[in-house]
């Protein structure tokens, strides 16, 4: 079979994570802003040396596993099974590759140095693992501490481990099936594969109990900057009896003519939102000219700019919007739009404002001809992006 020297990345997130607690296995919790699964996506599919990425996850998280990786244009997820090294064997025999970084998705932190190292070890031994030595007294203990091991020539192993991809997958179709392994370098060097160290890194550290989820999160704030998006939107009056407004519907003397429900209010905020990550206007997204959005509810758009977010990595921090118009009146119906837009954007009511004002009698809105919306995003974003 013609490989082409092929380089795939094989992430193994088919694991339940019950130590780290919480609704969804870890893999599938978010810190800063998107998915531990997504941030491993994202440092291999960012290398340049990396030709294809794969992932291997547990049956029944599907659904789990798309949620995820959002708009991320991946090849099918392979299906493992019930142990890590049986996930593994199982991507093995799935893909087609020259050379393969297996990973554990719950080190979502990859330095591309890391990959740049076990890339180039690849070319004079079978196999290569990232290692970091031992810094800390290692003792038996059994209630009562015991003697001391001697930490010489010890190290901590890390994934991703880099192997010839015939190589590994041959030392795992040797492996006894009735036997676990900790990792794929012990599963090659009992096949007699010389595995060579690199140097890791702290970055790569496991994500196993709930305590290394808050200091990820620590981690990766303190490397996010602020970023803010500015959307503007005006719709004239037409025939109807009611107005959508922030989401909520308004009985009125007329209509507001446009595209979908021509809520000028949520769509300055889509606009808003874009903008703060650089994604184009409302539309680019949804054009007027499709006609699937003639008519379609305004909430569509929101919730699409915060999922592009989200799946940036993105935190929206706060919104504010002010609405523009003589009449109708805003207030009594400010309470119920916060509540709307902050459940279309999964925020605390607290992050949504909404304002009115008029223009004095001036202009397009002071005339009665129309309503304008203008907002304010504030989003949080990866140094990267």
């Amino acid at each position: 079979m013609d490989r082409g020297g092929k380089t795939v990345a094989l992430i193994v997130a088919a694991g339940r994570g019950e130590r780290a607690g919480g609704p969804v296995p870890k893999q599938y919790r978010r810190v800063g802003g998107k998915t531990v699964l997504a941030h491993a996506i994202d440092a291999f599919i960012g290398h340049s040396a990396i030709d294809e990425v794969r992932v291997v996850i547990g049956e029944g998280q599907e659904k789990n596993y798309r949620s995820a990786i959002g708009v991320r244009a991946l090849p099918a997820p392979i299906i493992g099974g019930a142990t890590r090294r049986e996930s593994v064997y199982a991507g093995l025999r799935a893909i087609d590759a020259a050379h393969v970084l297996i990973h554990d998705a719950a080190r979502p932190f990859v330095p591309a140095a890391v990959i740049d190292r076990l890339i180039a070890a690849l070319a004079v031994t079978p196999g290569a693992i990232p290692v970091l030595p031992v810094v800390d007294t290692l003792a038996k203990a059994d209630n009562l501490l015991g003697d001391t091991v001697p930490r010489e020539g010890v190290v901590r192993v890390q994934t991703p481990q880099a192997f010839r991809h015939d190589a590994i997958l041959g030392a795992h179709g040797a492996w006894p099936a009735d036997r676990d392994a900790t990792d794929d370098a012990q599963i090659a060097r009992a096949a007699g594969l010389d595995v060579a160290t690199v140097t890791g890194d702290r970055l790569l550290e496991k994500l196993t109990h709930a305590e290394d989820f808050v200091a990820a999160e620590s981690r990766l704030e303190a490397r996010m900057i602020t970023r803010t998006g500015l959307g503007f939107d005006v719709h004239a009056f037409g025939q109807g009896d009611r107005v959508w407004l922030g989401g909520v519907e308004i009985p009125f003397g007329r209509g507001l003519a446009g595209h979908s429900d021509a809520d000028v209010a949520l769509h300055a905020l889509t606009d808003a939102l874009l903008g703060a990550i650089g994604d184009g206007d409302i539309g680019s997204h949804f054009p007027p000219s499709d006609p699937r959005w003639r008519g379609a509810p305004s909430a569509l758009f929101v919730e699409h700019a915060r999922d592009r977010i989200a799946e940036r990595g993105g935190i929206i921090d706060h919104v504010d919007l002010t609405i523009i118009c003589e009449a109708p009146r805003i207030g009594p119906h400010r309470d119920e739009m916060r509540a709307r837009i902050a459940g279309l954007l999964r925020l605390s009511v607290g992050r949504v404002s909404i304002k009115a004002t008029t223009t004095e009698r001036l202009g397009f809105t002071g005339r009665s001809e129309g309503i304008a919306a203008q907002a304010i995003a504030t989003v949080r974003m990866g140094e990267e992006e």
